[in-house]
């Protein structure tokens, strides 16, 4: 049986490292890349529990050189690499008229281009070996605009919209794409992403409804290991598709923002009372976020 390579970026912390430490788990040779191997004790110590070994290979996504050391590195040490996950990423609070350049262009260098990066660094040894697949972690926010996420949300739905289009020219060369798109999740990202740059003062209603939607959601979350059974299922399974959502609130916010117009999409924006937003909410996506239940 051949042996399966796989390297998941953003190793150290949530979703990365329990898909790395699954994939071990399941007789996977893995390379987890993180930006510091001092990032790397709760990895290790995970894997330890588990009876398992993970690689942990320094790569800064955000850096094209550091990447290509990056595969460089687990190339010469492997030969080749047949699942890529893309995992590593960073959140961004902000509404559009509060966000600098300067912030939409470090989170779209780590989201987007750290996802072309990596991918560009691996795809040629898989076109030679006509096999191969590359998992994108996005989120439900690339489906729907989620309110006060600003650089956040173009940042995934350009991964989306990268990962729909990977797919398709790659599948003649026998290369599997598909994104993995997350509800709400319980990783150390929900700690951190409690900016809310109200600088105008405009916006108080937006960042309350962003941070009270998250306060429900982490009520009953999803948890890295359910997303990384669902990457798993993703790279393996003989149904393969595009799109794959897990976790709180993923199923219900994409299936129904297909099914709303964009008129109520619109509408539901200008709604001031906040219980009257919720209810709204509530019946066009079927997600009770309501904060009296």
């Amino acid at each position: 049986m051949t042996e399966t390579i796989a390297v998941v970026t953003g190793s150290n912390s949530g979703i990365g490292r329990a898909a790395a430490v699954d994939l071990a788990a399941k007789g996977w040779t893995v390379y987890g890349t993180m930006r510091s191997l001092d990032k790397g004790d709760k990895l290790a110590a995970m894997a330890a529990e588990r009876g398992v070994t993970v690689h942990p290979v320094v790569c800064d996504v955000a850096d094209t050189a550091s990447v290509q050391a990056a595969v460089a590195e687990i190339l010469d040490d492997a030969g080749h690499v047949d699942v890529l996950v893309n995992n590593a990423g960073i959140g961004g609070n902000a509404v559009m008229e509060e966000c600098s350049i300067e912030r939409y262009d470090e989170v779209f260098n780590v989201n987007v281009n750290g996802i072309v990066r990596c991918s560009q660094a691996v795809l040629p040894r898989m076109r030679e070996r006509g096999s191969g697949c590359i998992i994108n972690v996005s989120s439900i926010a690339g489906r729907i605009a989620a309110i006060g996420q600003s650089p956040y949300v173009v940042s995934k739905w350009a991964v989306e919209g990268l990962t729909e289009g990977m797919a398709q020219e790659l599948a003649a060369f026998g290369i599997r794409v598909a994104a993995i798109e997350p509800g709400i999740v319980w990783t150390a990202i929900m700690a951190k992403n409690t900016e809310a740059p109200n600088e105008t003062g405009a916006y108080d209603a937006h960042y309350r409804r962003l941070f009270a939607f998250y306060a429900k959601g982490l009520q009953t979350p999803g948890q890295p290991a359910e997303v990384a059974d669902v990457i798993f299922e993703a790279a393996t399974t003989d149904s393969p598709r595009l799109r794959w959502t897990c976790g709180w609130g993923g199923v219900e916010l994409s299936q129904n923002r297909a099914k709303i117009s964009d008129e109520d999409w619109v509408a539901l924006g200008a709604i001031v009372d906040d219980a009257e937003y919720e209810a709204r909410f509530s019946e066009l996506f079927g997600l009770d976020i309501t904060s009296s239940s």
